[in-house]
């Protein structure tokens, strides 16, 4: 190998726990040494490392880097420890080796030589396979392997203990895990409680005195987020019946109100996480740290703080546009405030902002984020109102919008979908009328058949198309009417 030609190579792990054990280390060291023994040298710059992702997405952040670079043509050979390093799925596999043999780049696996016989990419195309279903194996066996442990009450299932509480792993003489009560941080949460549930103090009013006094969170952090305070009166364990199955995965929402902060456009996880119905948990018994009535008055006075703040927010004027604003600066959310300021002959007049969340310095420990202005709610109401007026004028600009999108959705839909079966069903359906209309012609059947026959090829042929092209066209409108009614502050539409 010439000492000239750019070397890189790539390494992954899926979890955390691996990365910490050093594995991430060993496959370095690995490769490392197999590029020595080829003559060639390798810069830090060309190691990518995805520490602790899965290899399910192809959405691993080092892995974009190494595909940027290769599109470059930055790269000569890489090196990578075997096929399911590079992807657990076959399809990916070949995706990303086609990918990398079209950018000049040769592969080198170091427990498996690519050749060039069918024999050998036969071979290389069953490993990928094999490790696609070693993969589903593994995530079932585990799955069922938790679900049996939560219906026996064994705590190790849970891994991690909240605040409040310390996980004691199983020991090496049998001794199953437990939830040991830390005694600082129970007092914190009992006082939480007795806030909401005693004294009927809402969240924030906590989170302030939360501050006030010093406490310090799990992590170590100053301040306190009024999440984090919701989760800790929200969770079950703390009167003494921890709950299995709380959430579950499911496929991303495709519909989204606009882009959540800080993140990309395609999202880093191929799944989202949802709550599931308390009615599937499972519970297991765990020491209490408050009261089941004291857990319960909690609850009952989080709900009446939900109704007061919809309330609150009815009774308030109205503001278009809070949440849907969105801070070009920080992507933090637009929200709306009420201001109020000394007017004329010393009178109080109020006035309403959109203000943004990054703003906000006691949401960050005392350090803003951000330095937008606010922004006067009328004046952006009424000034995306008459855009909006000014568009339904023209209502032509709207309709080749939409069908812009329309058919750019409808384009993906397609792309992403095998059509050749629905291609083969309608040429056998003309094939259907053509015999149909020689067998009348023919004499074969009469008109009352021929038409009988006629009537349920074409309702075959055009209802049922008719049907699938208007539910398409519906479900296509449903995802295209928000994107139509966006609003980026300090963006360029």
């Amino acid at each position: 190998m010439s000492k000239a030609a750019m070397v890189a190579l790539y390494a992954r792990v899926s979890s955390e726990q691996q990365n910490k054990r050093g594995t991430i280390e060993s496959q370095i060291a690995a490769l490392r040494e197999r590029i020595s023994a080829d003559g060639a040298q390798i810069v830090d710059d060309m190691c990518f490392v995805d520490a602790g992702v899965s290899g399910a997405t192809l959405i691993r952040p080092q892995l974009e880097r190494l595909r940027d670079c290769a599109a470059l043509g930055a790269i000569d050979h890489l090196y990578i420890l075997s096929p399911d390093r590079l992807a657990r799925k076959y399809a990916h596999q070949a995706l990303l080796m086609e990918e990398f043999t079209a950018c000049g780049i040769q592969v080198v696996f170091l427990n498996h030589a690519i050749g060039t016989t069918p024999e050998e990419s036969l071979l290389l195309q069953m490993q990928g396979m094999i490790a696609e279903y070693e993969r589903a194996k593994i995530a079932e066996r585990h799955r069922r392997g938790k679900l049996h442990g939560a219906k026996r009450g064994s705590v190790n299932v849970l891994s991690g203990a909240p605040y409040g509480y310390r996980y004691i792993r199983r020991q090496l003489d049998g001794t199953p895990a437990r939830y040991v009560i830390e005694l600082p941080q129970a007092a914190t949460v009992r006082a939480i409680f007795q806030w909401v549930g005693m004294d009927r103090l809402s969240i924030g009013e906590v989170v302030r005195r939360l501050t006030e006094s010093g406490t310090v969170t799990a992590s170590g952090k100053p301040y306190w987020d009024r999440s984090v305070v919701w989760g800790i009166l929200r969770n079950p364990a703390y009167m003494g019946r921890a709950a299995f199955g709380k959430t579950q995965s499911r496929d991303h929402l495709q519909l989204r109100v606009r882009a959540q902060r800080h993140s990309a456009d395609v999202p880093r996880k191929p799944y989202s996480t949802t709550r599931t119905d308390p009615q599937d948990w499972i519970e297991i018994p765990v020491p209490a740290i408050v009261s089941e009535a004291l857990f319960q008055s909690a609850q009952e006075q989080l709900a009446e703080n939900r109704k007061l703040a919809r309330w609150r927010r009815e009774s308030a004027p109205l503001r278009l546009l809070q949440g849907l604003t969105v801070c070009g600066h920080c992507r933090y959310a637009y929200y709306a405030k009420k201001v109020s300021k000394a007017a004329a002959k010393g009178h109080q007049r109020d006035y309403a902002y959109y203000r943004c969340v990054g703003t906000d310095a006691y949401r960050f420990g005392g350090q803003r984020i951000c330095d937008n202005q606010q922004v006067r709610t009328d004046r952006l109401d009424d000034l995306v109102w008459q855009q909006v007026v000014e568009l339904l004028r023209h209502p032509e600009r709207l309709k080749n919008e939409y069908e812009r999108r329309l058919d750019m959705m409808e384009r993906n839909e397609k792309s992403g979908f095998d059509t050749s079966n629905l291609e083969k069903q309608r040429l056998q359906l003309e094939k259907g009328k053509s015999r149909l209309i020689d067998s009348y012609a023919d004499g074969i059947i009469d008109k009352t058949d021929f038409e009988r026959l006629w009537i349920r090829i074409h309702s075959r042929s055009y209802p049922r198309d008719g049907i699938m092209q208007g539910s398409s066209r519906v479900q296509s409108v449903s995802h295209a009417a928000p994107a139509l009614l966006q609003c980026t502050v300090g963006c360029s539409c």
